[in-house]
């Protein structure tokens, strides 16, 4: 209880962490199935709460489905939680490019491809990165 006393977790995220205690795999499983039968855990709450922190932190979907499902979270659970959220994923890519390398555009294709590595690993698919450069920028690479 102590654990989900600070945040939410995902079913596989506290059953690593009970394990990790040396606590009988027979009792672990009783215990989440009546935590979930009470509804003091829920994958699906954890997957909102995951999706909407991530936001905040500014990845992109490819990133927090891949954290999602590190935790342990079902792909169709992680599915829902990302179509809950109704985000401009192209104009939130072109938001972390400014906020990281400021207004404006690159000045060379290394540039260009310094920015777009950063968003990828940010998360972001290769059109949404695209799309975060201003269309006036295509023309010059």
């Amino acid at each position: 209880m102590n654990l989900l006393a600070r945040r939410e977790h995902s079913r596989a995220e506290l059953e690593r962490k009970l394990q990790a205690r040396e606590c009988d795999s027979e009792e672990i499983s009783a215990v989440l199935t009546a935590l979930e039968r009470d509804n003091l855990l829920s994958d699906s709450r954890f997957a909102e709460a995951f999706v909407d922190s991530r936001l905040s932190r500014g990845d992109g979907p490819m990133k927090i489905q891949h954290r999602l499902r590190q935790r342990g979270v079902e792909s169709a659970i992680a599915d829902v939680a990302m179509n809950n959220v109704t985000v401009d994923w192209v104009a939130r890519a072109a938001r972390e490019r400014v906020k990281r390398f400021g207004a404006d555009a690159p000045h060379d294709y290394h540039e260009r491809a310094r920015q777009s590595r950063f968003l990828s690993q940010r998360g972001f698919t290769s059109s949404q990165i695209r799309g975060s450069f201003d269309e006036s920028d295509e023309d010059e690479f």
